[in-house]
């Protein structure tokens, strides 16, 4: 097997078997790399490249979206649809534009989202384990 293909073959691997956790956060980190590998293509007038990887991050916030429970997650869950909304806006824009100024603004709020996502996941882990035991 081609290392190519052996890599591939762990990747696909290592998304079907990671917790619903790690996939959201899995998927923030893509956005924000595809989101910063589209600034880079803004900076150098690369608009094969820019429109490339707005349309990468654009579906992971759309795929972000669409996982959103309402009914669980209430007056959060409606927040985050409307970050998710300016965020498709602004990459919208800038595709259209070639302007940066809108990537930067989705990469500091995917950051932002990030950041805050790691520390609730660690934080629950912390309550799991407490109550378990602190195995």
């Amino acid at each position: 097997m081609s290392q190519q293909k052996a890599f591939q073959k762990y990747k696909a691997t290592s998304v079907t078997s990671a917790s619903r956790e790690k996939l959201l956060l899995m998927m923030y980190e893509g956005a924000i790399k595809f989101t910063k590998k589209a600034v880079f293509a803004c900076e150098t007038k690369d608009i094969a490249e820019r429109g490339i990887n707005i349309g990468k991050a654009y579906d992971i916030i759309m795929e972000l979206n669409n996982t959103l429970n309402f009914e669980v997650g209430g007056e959060i869950a409606r927040n985050l649809e409307s970050l998710y909304m300016y965020m498709t806006d602004q990459l919208t824009k800038s595709n259209a534009t070639g302007d940066v100024q809108p990537l930067h603004i989705v990469l500091k709020l995917l950051d932002t989202l990030n950041d805050g996502w790691v520390r609730a996941i660690d934080s629950l882990k912390k309550q799991k384990n407490d109550s378990s035991g602190g195995e």
